[in-house]
């Protein structure tokens, strides 16, 4: 809980998935909680699908620690539905259309293994259910997967947090931080400590930017058709989310140079040309996105403490499969922060000192 000497427990710079998850956690457990952030800026959580899928990859992988961070998510999304009156998770099955009789087959043998088989669900008839997905040899229903409205949510936190004058729409400097050896100020507030959460913006800040960041552009487009579409997400090597009865979410492309926020007819070609041959019905593009993944270079989550400011945290590298990793581990974090829990040291950034000490 708060001690009177301090404003706020915990600043948390970044409210895109991590830094709301984050700040919810600490909230719940009592603590008195700023967040900062300035909408202005662009986000990779406002851009992103929010897809929670168990079983990814061509080789039908079980997402990493789904067992564990699957049923913390749900847990979380539902409890903050709840709380902020709005509806942001989606349950939602994925199909997964074969792409050969080879590739049924394999699928069809794979889906019998005990860690597989918790994920995939009754067999469907596609031809008739999915009458607009090329899928001659059927496709492969994976269950307990679905999507967040990372908007609808980041926009009902932000409004909850403003009415509570827990949020300041403000820009965030790094040299506007002081350190203490009780805690931290910022512009003359007090907190016990300092948590970043600022996605690839993360890069530029002179605390944490020799963390093995490797960011990924990514863009993704929404179409229209006036085929009526069935809530079922689809992948074949890109997604397709349904908006509504009408409208898809599709995407990704991944590129690395140039680095940077804006949209490319590039782009828009690359996944209007592989949209085409799954998708059979009339379609036109009616709004693209582009955003930069806070990816890392072994693919795991950046949590913990600063090596030499223990007043200063970082929360970051979600990457693609933010709306899982982020409720598991931000628990993780603050059971860290508040009771001294060891961070798994698969995302503990402990593992990368060596950088920073060279």
């Amino acid at each position: 809980m708060s001690e009177n000497k301090y404003d706020f427990d915990y600043l948390i710079v970044g409210q895109g998935v991590g830094g709301s998850v984050l700040a919810w956690n600490l909230m719940e457990r009592g603590h008195r909680v700023l967040v900062l952030d300035d909408p202005s800026l662009p986000s990779s959580s406002m851009v992103a699908a929010g897809i929670f899928n168990p079983l990814t990859g061509r080789k039908l992988v079980r997402t990493w620690m789904a067992d564990e961070l699957f049923p913390v998510a749900q847990n979380f999304y539902k409890r903050l539905e709840d709380r902020l009156s709005a509806s942001f998770h989606h349950s939602m099955s994925f199909v997964r259309p074969y792409r050969s009789l080879e590739e049924q087959n394999a699928y069809m043998a794979q889906s019998a293994e005990p860690h597989i088989a918790p994920y995939i669900g009754p067999s469907m008839d596609t031809a008739t259910l999915l009458p607009y997905i090329h899928a001659p040899y059927g496709g492969l229903p994976i269950i307990h997967s679905g999507w967040v409205d990372l908007p609808v949510f980041l926009e009902a936190s932000r409004r909850f947090w403003q009415e509570q004058g827990l949020f300041r729409d403000e820009c965030f400097q790094v040299q506007d931080l002081a350190f203490n050896e009780s805690g931290v100020s910022w512009k003359g507030l007090s907190f016990r400590k300092a948590i970043l959460c600022q996605g690839a913006l993360a890069m530029e800040n002179d605390y944490f930017n020799w963390l093995p960041f490797t960011p990924v552009k990514g863009e993704i487009l929404e179409i229209e058709t006036e085929q009526n579409i069935k809530p079922y997400l689809i992948n074949q090597g890109i997604f397709f989310l349904p908006l509504d009865r009408h409208r898809l979410k599709v995407g990704a492309t991944y590129s690395w140079d140039p680095l940077n926020w804006e949209t490319t007819m590039e782009a828009r070609k690359e996944l209007e040309d592989k949209i085409r041959p799954i998708f059979t019905a009339p379609f036109q593009t009616v709004n693209q996105k582009a955003g930069i993944r806070p990816s890392v270079r072994d693919r795991r989550p950046l949590v913990g403490m600063h090596p030499e400011l223990p007043q200063l945290g970082i929360f970051n590298g979600l990457g693609t499969k933010g709306v899982t990793l982020a409720p598991y581990f931000a628990n993780n974090f603050v059971e860290h922060l508040e009771y001294g829990k060891e961070l798994n040291p698969l995302v503990n950034i402990k593992r990368y000192f060596s950088l920073y000490f060279r």
